[in-house]
């Protein structure tokens, strides 16, 4: 917290001219002698930072030493307010919103500004994702494994991983992470996991890659396909590809080739749009995806 702390001073002091220890010991909710401890920090980091006593006295950069004072405008500053009202939603607390009225000395006004930005990060079982979220946090804070049941397409198992990021993509919560079983980097979908724990064994010691956003690549199962969709549904492909990855035909309907984790899963998206999709090739799956929708038919 000592490092949040410093940083947060820091930004204060980098938008007003002058501020007391008493201010900041009572927006940071701690004694004025820590706040004195933290000045000492600043300074013997290589910043300047002067004190007056008296009437009118205060803390205060350094005249003339050559800091930035627009790193954190206000356009960013209300940028980085309205990200952090996005996690509370997640979190199920107030915390990043408290952090940033910490960090902001015109908190008060940028928290109006933005209170017409809604950013829910949230699936409809926030109690459930926030859970899961501060623990997979914490276990990488303290450099834990983490262990859970998965569900996937190819069938439930039990996984133990290193965690190293968490990801909100695709409409979705994921965490990434080096998985003991398969000895190889993955991800998982938090709304997959079950019995999640932190197991106290410490993660070893690797030189972890990049972590690279590939919205198809997940195993070395993926598949290749082409579906031709109905006019009618080019919308939602806009949403989810982008609309130069579509051909687009000369009655309006459009194509696609996708590069998919597995066929189970493939087929599932692909029933999503009920009669609106055609599956054109290759021949082998066209022919797989139709004897599945006749096993459909026959339950009904």
């Amino acid at each position: 917290m000592k490092l949040d702390r410093l940083i947060g001073i820091l930004s204060v002091l980098l938008q007003r001219d002058k501020i007391t220890t008493a201010e900041l010991a009572e927006k940071f909710e701690v004694s004025r002698r820590t706040i004195i401890r933290d000045i000492e920090a600043i300074n013997t980091a290589g910043i300047p930072i002067v004190s007056e006593k008296g009437h009118g006295g205060g803390i205060y950069i350094m005249s003339g030493y050559k800091l930035d004072r627009t790193v954190l405008s206000r356009e960013d500053m209300k940028s980085i307010l309205a990200g952090l009202q996005s996690l509370d939603s997640v979190s199920g607390t107030n915390q990043y919103r408290q952090l940033m009225s910490k960090i902001s000395s015109n908190s008060q006004n940028m928290n109006k500004s933005v209170g017409n930005i809604i950013i829910d990060l949230a699936n409809w079982d926030k109690t459930g994702l926030s859970e899961k979220i501060e623990l997979i946090k914490s276990a990488m804070e303290s450099g834990e494994t983490i262990a859970f049941s998965y569900y996937a397409p190819n069938g439930d198992s039990k996984r133990e991983i290193e965690p190293y990021h968490l990801i909100f993509q695709w409409s979705g919560w994921y965490v990434w992470g080096y998985c003991l079983m398969r000895n190889d980097y993955r991800m998982f979908k938090l709304s997959r996991l079950a019995e999640l724990k932190r197991t106290g064994r410490i993660r070893e010691k690797r030189e972890v890659p990049e972590y690279v956003c590939d919205k198809f690549y997940h195993t070395e199962t993926e598949i290749q396909a082409t579906v031709r969709f109905d006019k009618s549904v080019r919308w939602r492909l806009a949403d989810e590809f982008g609309g130069g990855s579509l051909i687009v035909h000369k009655n309006g309907d459009v194509e696609r080739t996708f590069t998919w984790s597995d066929l189970p899963s493939f087929f599932q998206y692909v029933l999503t749009f009920g009669d609106k999709a055609e599956i054109i090739s290759p021949k082998k799956y066209r022919e797989e995806y139709k004897e599945l929708v006749k096993k459909i038919y026959e339950k009904y």
